[in-house]
């Protein structure tokens, strides 16, 4: 018996080495169902990843990856080679980065758009001061928000040309102030002054989480989860401070799966927040918050492809429309 498992031994051992000289061990790519390679070290890959969403750039809000790739430790021959930049260029290419810019208006009408925050106010202040006497034009500043940083972008010169000839073409309108978008999938959320306020089992939401990006809306359905979408993501810069929307006690601190970090916040009457995908929580169990405290920073914890903040409120147990009561 002995003798016979010693025989085996020296099988496995002959065979495993066969193997290791022919073979090696690789992490096969997956995105969305599509096979797009092999690459030799995942942890480094997946840090490659990452530094591309958090890449700094001027203007931008976020990038947002399509899906993230699934990795699957196999065997293939040695003369196969690794593909890690040219997978990388695949997911770069399929996400999406958006930019927030700045557009000069007259009477309402976009005339310019300019890159830097500070030089269109410098602009509309000098626009204004020289057109004081004229009631009938208003120039004011709007956010433009976009994934081509560089479309319809011009220098300060040129804007002040166009704005001034617009100026002396235009006629007495009404202008309402306003946000712009250049697609139609998300919108700015605000979180200044909350001017819905209905509330829910008698408990009223009087703050907004982060001001940001919507970028997956309740109810929707998505290849990162198998089931329609229970809260609202708001994407933001990792760290921005995210607020209770209502007062209340903290629950829950801690990890929780897919949400990642998270903070969960008892308002009362069975009414209940959801704060995901935290980089860091700043609340604690049991603490007594009031609207408006900061209590954690926003990230990309547990199942996130960017930085963002994922929101829920719940009703004695069921997920609801945060939309009704805030942005």
């Amino acid at each position: 018996m002995f003798r016979l498992i010693n025989l085996v031994a020296i099988a496995l051992f002959i065979i495993m080495t066969v193997i290791l000289i022919k073979y090696r061990l690789v992490f096969e790519i997956t995105v969305d169902g599509e096979k797009l390679g092999y690459i030799a070290d995942k942890k480094q890959f997946e840090q490659s990843i990452n530094e591309f969403i958090d890449k700094k750039e001027n203007n931008k809000i976020y990038t947002k990856i399509a899906q993230m790739p699934s990795f699957e430790l196999t065997f293939v021959d040695k003369s196969e080679q690794t593909k890690e930049e040219e997978i990388l260029a695949k997911i770069e290419k399929d996400s999406e980065t958006m930019y927030k810019l700045y557009a000069v208006t007259v009477n309402g009408k976009e005339q310019a758009t300019i890159a830097n925050l500070e030089e269109a106010e410098s602009l509309v202040k000098e626009l204004n001061k020289k057109y004081k006497n004229k009631s009938s034009i208003k120039i004011a500043i709007i956010d433009v928000i976009t994934s081509d940083n560089k479309k319809d972008v011009v220098t300060v010169k040129k804007a002040k040309t166009n704005i001034v000839n617009a100026i002396n073409a235009s006629t007495k309108k009404t202008y309402t102030k306003k946000v712009t978008y250049n697609y139609t999938t998300s919108k700015t959320a605000t979180s200044s002054k909350v001017t819905k306020l209905a509330s829910l089992n008698g408990i009223k939401f009087t703050v907004t989480p982060i001001s940001g990006i919507i970028t997956s809306r309740f109810g929707s359905r998505e290849s990162i989860r198998s089931s329609s979408h229970s809260g609202l993501d708001i994407a933001a810069p990792k760290g921005t401070p995210i607020k209770a929307a209502a007062d209340g006690t903290v629950i829950f601190a801690g990890t929780s799966g897919g949400y990642g970090k998270m903070i969960k916040i008892s308002h009362g009457n069975g009414v209940v927040t959801f704060y995901g995908h935290c980089s860091a929580l700043y609340a604690k169990v049991g603490q007594t918050i009031s609207a408006g405290d900061v209590i954690a920073a926003v990230g990309a914890t547990g199942h996130a492809t960017g930085n963002h903040l994922h929101f829920e409120v719940l009703k004695n147990g069921l997920s609801i429309n945060p939309q009704k009561f805030l942005y």
